[in-house]
């Protein structure tokens, strides 16, 4: 895939892996919308990395119908979408509660798949297109206390496996990526990045990782990588 004039949405742009990943697009060149919930925030660094900001959240269908607008409007068209937008809680299986299951599964799960279809409509007609999910190392193996965020993640490789199948035909490559722990604001409950540690991975390795498979020729691509840190102890 040629980045350059390549329009991109990027969900859950304002902070970290999403954030980074844009502002590495827009470097090669790239014509890219940021969405988030928090305008003020998402404004911000949209301003900072030259991206065009959409103030949508996910899990409301209204607010994707209004993104795949804003790319037809703002970008002239859909060539990719990174969707990175995910949410997460850390709960022993005596303490979830059937809302911690639903809140983490609208956002990772439900509005993944939703704005992954409205995209999905645009790439089947026009014969290309590309959908990166990010997902997580814990889309490969459960661990203490992570039945709710987990089961999302496992989830979300589903369905990735599932729309290669459907959409490698009209030449839409799924691609996930499954990032180990990485210094974000992730978990945070006042959403202030981490800081970064020297033998922790960065988002700058993901969006690394994303951008290298999006490189590849149209003609290839690469299903699932996974990124964990060398030496993380």
């Amino acid at each position: 895939m040629k980045l350059e004039n390549s329009r991109i949405i990027v969900t859950g742009g304002s902070l970290g892996i999403g954030k980074e990943t844009a502002k590495s697009l827009v470097e090669k060149g790239a014509k890219v919308i940021i969405t988030g919930r928090d305008a003020g925030r998402l404004e911000q660094a949209a301003s900072e990395i030259g991206a065009f900001p959409v103030v949508a959240d996910v899990s409301d269908d209204d607010d994707n119908d209004k993104t795949i607008e804003q790319a037809k409007t703002q970008l002239g068209g859909l060539d990719c979408l990174v969707n990175n937008a995910g949410i997460g809680v850390t709960k022993p299986l005596l303490e979830a509660s059937r809302e911690d299951f639903r809140k983490i599964f609208e956002v990772n799960v439900y509005g993944a798949a939703m704005i992954a279809q409205r995209a999905a409509k645009i790439f089947v007609e026009q014969n290309h297109g590309t959908i990166v999910n990010i997902a997580s190392t814990a889309a490969l193996k459960g661990y203490e206390n992570g039945s709710v965020y987990s089961a999302s993640k496992f989830a979300l490789r589903s369905m990735s496996e599932c729309w290669r199948a459907e959409l490698r035909k009209h030449n839409v490559r799924i691609i996930q990526v499954n990032p180990s722990l990485v210094t974000t604001a992730f978990g945070q409950t006042d959403r202030t990045e981490r800081p970064e540690q020297e033998n922790k991975l960065r988002s700058k390795e993901i969006a690394h990782t994303i951008i290298s498979a999006l490189e590849m020729d149209d003609r290839g691509f690469i299903p699932e990588v996974t990124v964990h840190a060398t030496n993380p102890w």
